[in-house]
């Protein structure tokens, strides 16, 4: 019975979001109708309470402050340096400059621990440049979606810390395997850009003219103060000096400082720099509120206790295990938010996980290569929703230019199964 209620209600969300209401108040609406008609809790408290817990939290704080750190450089001419700084060393492979949304969103994950951020971020800088420069608008959104992917398996990462408190696991070591299948992905993402380039030649633009060694090597102090001010957030976190917030809020002022010497921040750019940052973060703050309030809902009901204990009962072998897993996060992230799923399924999943004879550790980046995709499948993808924040284009085109990083990543989750030593080889060197 628990089953069917939250089956309706994934028909109901699918039918308020196709009526063009705001993402968040459709998720809203749905958990406010699924708790007031099948559950007997208090409505209003719960929604209270659940809205300012998802929107009060100290962590997320580092999102705005991310936020604001990728307007800052949007407006000033540091994103502009990063592509003169960059592009000496990228024009020569195919697909040129789309390689920095890649290298851009795997720099920026050592330094946010999330998705949204990263890909906001990143998208700030590389979007306007690459449209700028004539490079085809699906192949860039596209790439970006699928590669800001990599602030939730690039240490630090938020949901590995989750993971890590449910399952009883060193996230020392979670952080230390996330490590290579980060850069795995990273590089069958700019894999993905040379095969799509070598098909659609006449769709890149001409490359810059030749340039001698160490002409490259000169062109590269323009990136100075991008790795200075990511040396500044990096070297605050690892150090222990500062949280990822307050390394957020370094990242805030180094920019602040930067912009104000190359001379491109003025009173007018600081506060639409500010504005802007404001409007995204209202848009992302109202989708987790709505997520939250919907994962509240659907616990309340069942439907990821009843999915998880469903799927121990079936007693499969590991590698039949695994694929229905995948089906299973990738559901589930239809319509939870990353770390909601790890905390209503992994106290029952670990029993039949332990018993598949999986090693938790590769359980746990497992986990969150399959969050990662649900990142980019609709209608509840947090990338999808900043990217169309970005670009004002539709969610559903913006999930389909992101479907071939989708099947990466599954290739991904295939390759770890297959080599667990991808994930495991560097904590197991931490153990010894």
């Amino acid at each position: 019975m628990d089953l069917v209620i939250a089956f309706a209600l994934i028909v109901l969300l699918f039918a308020v979001l196709g009526s063009g209401l705001w993402i968040g108040l459709s998720l809203l609406a749905v958990a406010l109708i699924g708790m007031e008609v099948f559950t007997q809790r208090p409505v209003g408290d719960s929604m209270m309470l659940t809205i300012w817990g998802s929107t009060s939290s100290w962590t997320l704080t580092a999102l705005p402050l991310f936020l604001w750190m990728g307007e800052i450089l949007f407006r000033s001419k540091l994103s502009d340096d990063m592509f003169k700084g960059l592009a000496p060393w990228l024009d020569r492979l195919p697909g040129r400059l789309l390689h920095t949304n890649v290298v851009g969103c795997t720099i920026f994950a050592a330094i946010s621990g999330s998705s949204a951020a990263t890909c906001a971020t990143i998208g700030k800088i590389t979007l306007p440049e690459l449209k700028k420069r004539g490079y085809p608008d699906d192949i860039a959104v596209g790439t970006l979606a699928g590669a800001g992917t990599l602030g939730l398996l690039i240490p630090p990462s938020i949901i590995m810390i989750v993971y890590g408190v449910a399952a009883n696991v060193s996230i020392a070591k979670l952080f230390l395997a996330g490590v290579i299948p980060g850069l795995l992905l990273a590089a069958l993402f700019m894999g993905y850009i040379v095969v799509w380039a070598l098909f659609n030649k006449d769709k890149v633009p001409a490359a810059d003219a030749a340039m001698t060694f160490g002409e490259k090597l000169y062109a590269s102090r323009h990136l100075i103060p991008v790795v200075s001010l990511i040396a500044l957030v990096l070297g605050g976190i690892y150090s222990g000096i500062a949280t990822a917030t307050e390394a957020a809020a370094l990242g805030v002022g180094g920019a602040l400082i930067l912009a104000k010497i190359e001379g491109s921040l003025d009173w007018a750019r600081f506060k639409e720099g500010l504005v802007a940052a404001c409007r995204v973060y209202c848009m992302i703050g109202l989708i987790l509120a709505g997520a939250a309030f919907l994962t509240l809902a659907m616990g309340f009901i069942g439907l990821p206790r009843h999915l998880a204990e469903f799927i121990g009962a079936l007693h499969l072998a590991p590698f039949n295990l695994m694929l229905l897993l995948i089906v299973f996060f990738i559901i589930l992230g239809c319509f939870l938010d990353g770390i909601s799923m790890v905390v209503l399924t992994i106290a029952v999943l670990l029993p039949t996980v332990e018993a598949a004879g999986f090693d938790l550790i590769w359980f746990g980046i497992f986990i969150v290569l399959v969050v990662e995709m649900a990142q980019i499948t609709p209608p509840v993808g947090f990338n999808l929703f900043v990217l169309q924040g970005l670009t004002r284009r539709d969610v559903t085109w913006i999930a389909r230019t992101a479907m071939p990083l989708f099947f990466l990543m599954i290739a991904a989750v295939m390759t770890t199964y297959f080599f667990p030593d991808v994930v495991l080889w560097l904590p197991r060197r931490m153990q010894g």
